[in-house]
Order: structure tokens, then sequence, then C-alpha cells
């Protein structure tokens, strides 16, 4: 293999899409504690450490999963199980993007965000990932680092956590919901073939992962108007989020109702979208 397929290979095992919507979380919560980006570097460095330590992170998720990555047809073609990279030298590359990305954030920004960043690393790698072969509830367990980036962004912003950055983490808590059952409801059948319990897996009759779905979709819509009630936020993000937290209930409606994978793709399609939009409209809030 030559070098530019071996780093593609690399850059593959840090999931870039998953740090992405990481990084707008983080960016989300920073412009709220921030009231804008008055502090570039610090968002910068902030940026540049949680980037690195949710690729370790997502690295070091592969490294343990390899044995049940090569049974599913969605990951069997990941470095790990295709021989292109080693376990050990993903194991030492996951540790190192997290080491680097914990010294920036310890160095450059501060200790709270730093110690939030690694919270987050310690439950999705070694709380969540085992999860995923106990229970069902596994979900649940892993929104919770799945929520914490927005608090990081907060922190790095003020150095302290207020009820907002609570309030945000609420948010990605429940967003996180019909986004991954989505994901659990297309790929059930993979996840059942390696032994996760997940919910479509656990409750084949899909009863109760359509009403978790439509239920945590509400719960989005609420969640979501907390900032402009709470003062945070002007009436364009009210406006703008109730319209985005609607448009995930509506969905999620098609979805309950044809219980097709289309569907469920048109969940996780609109649960992309729903986060950068919110960035978009907290900042539009911010300047009109």
């Amino acid at each position: 293999m030559n070098q530019f397929n071996l780093y593609k290979s690399y850059w593959q095992m840090t999931k870039p899409g998953i740090v992405m919507m990481v990084l707008v979380t983080t960016a989300l919560g920073f412009y709220f504690a921030d009231h804008g980006f008055h502090q570039p570097w610090v968002l910068l460095w902030t940026l540049l450490g949680s980037a690195l330590t949710c690729g370790g992170a997502t690295v070091l998720n592969q490294y343990l999963e390899r044995d049940v990555d090569a049974l599913m047809q969605r990951t069997k073609r990941r470095p790990i199980p295709m021989g292109i990279i080693s376990p050990a030298e993903a194991l030492g590359f996951g540790i190192s993007l997290i080491l680097m990305g914990l010294l920036i954030l310890c160095w450059k920004v501060n200790l709270l965000t730093a110690f939030l960043s690694l919270l987050t690393c310690f439950l999705y790698t070694l709380v969540y990932t085992p999860m995923k072969r106990l229970t069902w509830l596994n979900t649940t367990i892993g929104a919770i680092p799945g929520a914490i980036p927005p608090l990081g962004g907060w922190a790095a912003a003020t150095g302290h956590l207020d009820p907002g950055a609570w309030i945000l983490f609420l948010i990605l808590f429940t967003w996180q919901h019909p986004h991954f059952y989505a994901i659990a409801w297309i790929y059930k059948e993979d996840y059942k073939k390696a032994g996760f319990k997940m919910l479509p897996v656990v409750h084949p009759d899909a009863k109760f992962t359509f009403s978790q779905i439509t239920a945590f979709s509400f719960f989005l819509v609420a969640f979501s108007l907390m900032p402009s009630l709470m003062g945070m936020s002007g009436k364009i993000y009210f406006w703008g989020a109730l319209a985005l937290g609607a448009g995930v209930m509506y969905v999620a409606f098609l979805f309950q109702k044809s219980h097709s994978i289309l569907d469920a793709r048109k969940i996780l399609g609109a649960s992309i979208a729903y986060l950068p939009l919110l960035l978009v409209l907290i900042i539009v809030d911010g300047i009109f």
C-alpha cells in the first residue's frame, strides 16, 4: 500500500463526520457563553484540541470493537478488519491523538475544558463501547458523552459552567436518541449479527423503538426552545428552532407510520442537518 492510502486509512479511522459534528456542538456552547466569537484564538485551540481527542476516541472505539467490526457489512471494510492498520498501531494512534488534544486544551484553554474532553473519551470508549454488548440502554448511556462537547465549548469561553450550558447538554442528549435509533433500525440485522443489544434488536416488534423516537423528538423541541425562554436568544432563534424541531417530529411521524428504511434515513438526514442549522440560527439571531 502506498503512503497516501495509508494516511487516508488513518484519517478514516478518526471518523471526520463525527468529529465535525462535535466541533459544531462545541462551537455552539462557545458562542452562547461568549455571546459571539470574541475570543477567536481560544476558540481555535478549543476546536483543535477537541478534534484530536474526539478522533482519538473513535480510533480506540474501533480498536476495542475490531472483532465485531469484521462481522458487520457496514464496518468490515474499516482499516483494522481489513488488515491495513494493526490493532497495536491503532491503539498507539488513538492514545497519541487524545494526549495531544488534552495537552493543547490544558496549555492553551483551561483545565475544566480538558477535563470535560477527557471525561468524554472515558465514557465513550470505556463505558458506552462495552455497554453495547450488554443492554439496549447503551444509546442513552452513549448520549451522555455525546452531549458533553457544548459544555466544553462553554467552559472554554468562560472557565466555568452556567445553567445555560446544561440546557445545551439537554438539547444534545435528546437529539442523539432519534439520530442513533434511526441508525440502529437501518442496520439492525448487522447489529444482531455482531451481538450488539441495540433497541431494534432487543425489541424486534419495533413499537418501543418508534415510541422512543417520537418521545425524544418531542423533548428535543421542548429543550431547544429553552434558550429563548431563559433570555439566551431571541425570536429568530425561537421560531427557527421550533421549525427545525417540527421537521424532525414530522419525519419521525412518517417513520412511525411506514416502518421503512427510507423514512429512517430521512430521520438520519434531518438530525444531521439539525445541529449546523441550529448554530446558524444562533449566529443570525445574535446579529439581528
